[in-house]
């Protein structure tokens, strides 16, 4: 039996903004504007869709909420005056907090879909709050209703990283200029291929579960 599909999308950016980050700072920002300009055009070829954007960023100094549920139409473009990267990599916690807050804030909307990408050039190596375990278990938990789950990473075994962490989802990138230009592409093309499917009554299952799979490869040319 197919679930019905909301026609609320809340897209939760899960960002590494980790030391390492800073090679490809100015490609990280430019990459999620674009991004951002993906989905407003989203919005404008299925207006039925309503998306609202929140970005978490996070390393050893702390998780930051640079947006929360903003209506993608009135957001302002990330800069270098609030994405700095420094420090190590909290993984777990940044998922645990940001997953578990966006759930709390949307209970009395049962029907919104949520989308979740977790993009890092690296591993899990500061969290104090939460586990591999506990994340496992708490994106089970989420996968359960409407929730899907994308893993973006470089620099490490991305698929057994994802497997660990139950994300059906992933994709492994070279965390160099063309490797982001690239993922990014990638991640762009990606998110307007979903929002077809969810306008066109896709099943639940496969908005879960077929994220990058229908996409095209790193290096392919940009839809018109």
């Amino acid at each position: 039996m197919t679930q019905s599909i909301s026609k609320t999308i809340h897209n939760l950016i899960i960002l590494d903004e980790s030391g390492s980050m800073e090679t490809i700072k100015k490609e990280t920002i430019s990459g999620f504007n674009e991004l951002m300009q993906t989905i407003q055009a989203s919005q404008q070829e299925f207006p039925a869709q309503q998306h609202f954007i929140t970005l978490v960023t996070f390393n050893g100094l702390g998780i930051r909420s640079l947006i929360v549920r903003q209506p993608v139409a009135s957001l302002q473009p990330l800069d270098d005056t609030r994405y700095r990267p420094q420090s190590m990599t909290p993984l777990y916690d940044a998922l645990g907090f940001s997953c578990t807050e966006l759930e709390q804030a949307i209970r009395d909307q049962p029907d919104s879909w949520c989308l979740v990408t977790v993009l890092t050039d690296g591993m899990e190596n500061a969290s104090r709050e939460y586990a591999g375990t506990a994340i496992r278990d708490l994106v089970d938990r989420l996968g359960q209703g409407n929730w899907t789950f994308t893993y973006i990473g470089a620099n490490h075994d991305v698929a057994r990283m994802a497997s660990d962490l139950s994300i059906a989802n992933h994709m492994q990138w070279e965390s160099d200029l063309k490797g982001s230009k690239e993922m990014w592409a990638r991640e762009r093309h990606s998110r307007m291929s979903f929002s077809m499917r969810m306008d066109s009554g896709s099943s639940a299952e496969d908005l879960k579960k077929q994220y990058f799979e229908t996409d095209k490869k790193p290096g392919d040319a940009d839809p018109d």
